[in-house]
């Protein structure tokens, strides 16, 4: 196994138990020059990234601290301002380019933690950012109220103790498809209970889940962790702020 591999199987997420050891600028700027390289759909680079260093800003906006964090925003501000100084039309605030600039930006959030992690400083990739008020994260970071959406973020830091173990994942059987798509089978399925209640394998995301009275992992994880289907599809709280804030950004386009 290369270097590259170690690193990437060596990958781990701390929980907001990073400690007051600061990232070193050097540091910091090696791993935005990766993220500079990683790869992109037509050459746009349809991203911007908020870098913070205050803590309480990150606790107040994500609820999460470390020494640096990385907002990832799916973004056309740039190449739209570049079409009107050019006086050129430019519109990519659509559903479809939104998809296009989230594969973007995931794919950059992913290079800064592997970066991060070679040069070995941990990270914590959350979505907290939309826990928050979007109209308060739009605020507090004078985020564009069009063509821009915060998407991901990336706390970097140095854990204050080193895990008790490294988180599993399912196998390959579970995950890759030969040739076409292949619906999952009651034999398959019952492999899958069984790999997320083995404790060795730490897969799920408690392991208290027995004591919790659940004969198995996941019937903890459908019941306490997922939230009840909406049958009615009728959009309401977070769903519903998301799809306004969609709208007013201008990547979704109500129906007629």
């Amino acid at each position: 196994m290369n270097e590259t591999l170690k690193t990437i199987h060596t990958l781990r997420t701390i929980h907001g138990n990073f400690s007051v050891e600061e990232v070193s600028q050097l540091n910091l700027d090696l791993i935005c020059e990766a993220i500079l390289h990683t790869s992109n759909a037509s050459a746009r680079q349809s991203y911007s990234i908020i870098v913070l260093s205050d803590r309480k800003q990150m606790q107040d906006l994500f609820g999460y601290q470390g020494s640096r964090a990385l907002i990832f925003c799916v973004d056309f501000t740039r190449l739209a301002a570049g079409a009107k100084h050019l006086n050129h039309a430019f519109d990519n605030d659509d559903i479809i380019g939104f998809i296009t600039g989230s594969m973007d930006t995931m794919l950059a959030a992913q290079t800064a933690v592997i970066a991060a992690k070679s040069l070995g400083i941990d990270s914590l990739i959350t979505n907290g950012l939309h826990r928050n008020n979007l109209d308060v994260v739009y605020k507090s970071l004078n985020l564009p109220e069009t063509s821009c959406f915060p998407l991901i973020t990336v706390v970097l830091g140095y854990p204050t103790e080193e895990p008790a173990y490294q988180k599993g994942r399912l196998g390959a059987d579970f995950i890759f498809h030969e040739g076409v798509y292949h619906q999952p089978t009651p034999e398959m399925l019952e492999k899958m209970v069984a790999e997320y209640d083995d404790h060795e394998k730490h897969i799920g995301l408690v392991d208290n889940w027995e004591k919790m009275g659940f004969q198995h992992y996941l019937d903890w994880f459908y019941t306490k962790w997922s939230d009840e289907p909406n049958t009615e599809k009728i959009a309401t709280g977070k769903v519903l702020e998301f799809q306004e804030r969609l709208i007013k950004s201008g990547f979704w386009w109500p129906a007629e």
